[in-house]
């Protein structure tokens, strides 16, 4: 059986950029399920008409058709129950580490990348993205990136809970990782591979978490096209 999940891809329909869709893609290698990501684009709704609505990412598992990164790894957890738990502490603890990641990690980064993500796009792609996003900023797209180095130590800040749980063991989720190292290992792998500006200090545990995680499962994040070609020490 082939299982398809819809995947955001850039103008290089090679570069995947959706912080959720890392989360599924992360969650599927956990649980050993063999799927195609098929590239998807934000002016592609209609492609995802069969779902009822218009987000990636989808997850079309047999007869299943799960949308929502959080939907599809509880679908996960339920359909291969046999294979290692994504949430060994719970779901209600994954869902909160996953929450955190979305309103405080993710608004983070994405006022230091939102203007490369755009130069990662083209035509209505780009277009809908500037309109949409600069809305939401309330500003120009370039204009809310600048000074983003002005910012890291606040940003760098924001992580201490993230640095402190990771002092008592390797992995967010203890010996081994889980849905909620998911969770913020898909933000981080957003980022780099849409910018060349790297927001984790060298010496930072959470840059240690980060490389760990990029290690997993062959290689599935750190072998992923990037947008650019190098990361630029942010100091």
């Amino acid at each position: 059986m082939t299982r398809v999940l819809y995947d955001l891809c850039a103008a290089d329909p090679a570069v995947r950029l959706s912080p959720y869709c890392w989360r599924a893609k992360l969650a599927l290698a956990h649980k050993g399920v063999a799927f195609e990501a098929r590239p998807w684009r934000f002016t592609e709704r209609e492609a995802l008409g069969f779902s009822g609505q218009g987000k990636v990412p989808v997850l079309v598992d047999g007869e299943a058709v799960v949308a929502d990164s959080f939907a599809i790894a509880r679908h996960l957890e339920q359909a291969y129950p046999q294979a290692p738990t994504l949430f060994p502490g719970g779901v209600a603890e994954a869902r909160f580490v996953a929450t955190w990641a979305d309103t405080v990690l993710n608004a983070g980064l994405a006022r230091m990348v939102v203007a490369d993500i755009c130069a990662a796009l083209d035509g209505a792609d780009a277009a809908y993205f500037r309109e949409s996003r600069e809305a939401r900023f309330g500003g120009r797209l370039e204009d809310v990136q600048a000074g983003r180095e002005d910012r890291l130590g606040a940003f760098r800040a924001s992580l201490a809970p993230l640095r402190a749980a990771l002092g008592e063991a390797p992995y967010l989720a203890g010996g081994s990782p889980a849905y909620a190292d998911y969770a913020i290992a898909g933000s981080f792998q957003w980022a780099h591979t849409i910018s060349a500006f790297d927001p984790l200090a060298a010496d930072d545990p959470v840059h240690a978490w980060r490389e760990r995680m990029r290690g997993l499962y062959d290689g599935l994040m750190a072998r992923a096209p990037r947008a650019v070609e190098e990361t630029a020490a942010a100091g």
